[in-house]
């Protein structure tokens, strides 16, 4: 590898918001099976990336409320330095990722981590996360309960949020 060019490494940490709950009861309730309700982040620089109801947050890799992944899936390697990547974070924190614009099903934060991978990685995240409301969507159940679960703001404790510019929190 060239000195000058550093790679490192890009993670995403996939959790199961229903704690299991979705794989025992969507076949009755839906008639899918779901193997879990997916909170999605990226891990870079050392730090965890999400966004929910309260904007783009980091903070030390498993440190949220959600506690450790289910999974963990490596997407490869950039070459984004953390100081570009910040700034990266502070435009989409400032613009399309604020707090307020968070939407259950179509400004989550699979959205979130599915286009920050395209930018770190030049991949996607695993289409089986991003279709999932589509897929809950595309049942009368998930139809009947879509009112209810618009106002359902997702925001894992445990981190600090981007306020616009990075360090100012």
């Amino acid at each position: 590898m060239d000195p000058n060019n550093t790679s490192y490494a890009v993670k995403l940490y996939v959790y199961d918001i229903s704690k299991g709950m979705a794989r025992q009861l969507s076949p009755l309730m839906l008639g899918i099976q779901l193997d879990g309700i997916w909170h999605t982040a990226i891990v870079v620089h050392g730090e965890e990336f999400f966004y929910g109801g309260d904007g783009i947050t980091n903070c030390r890799p498993g440190g949220t409320s959600l506690g450790h992944p289910n999974s963990i899936i490596d997407l490869g390697t950039t070459e984004v330095t953390e100081e570009i990547f910040m700034e990266y974070l502070s435009s989409l924190g400032e613009s399309t990722y604020r707090g307020n614009q968070y939407h259950l099903f179509e400004w989550n934060c699979n959205t979130f981590s599915n286009e920050v991978a395209q930018f770190l990685t030049g991949s996607k995240i695993p289409g089986h996360i991003t279709d999932l409301p589509a897929e809950v969507l595309s049942t009368p159940f998930g139809q009947a309960l879509r009112p209810l679960l618009d106002s359902i703001n997702i925001a894992p404790q445990g981190g600090n949020t981007f306020n616009g510019h990075y360090g100012q929190r």
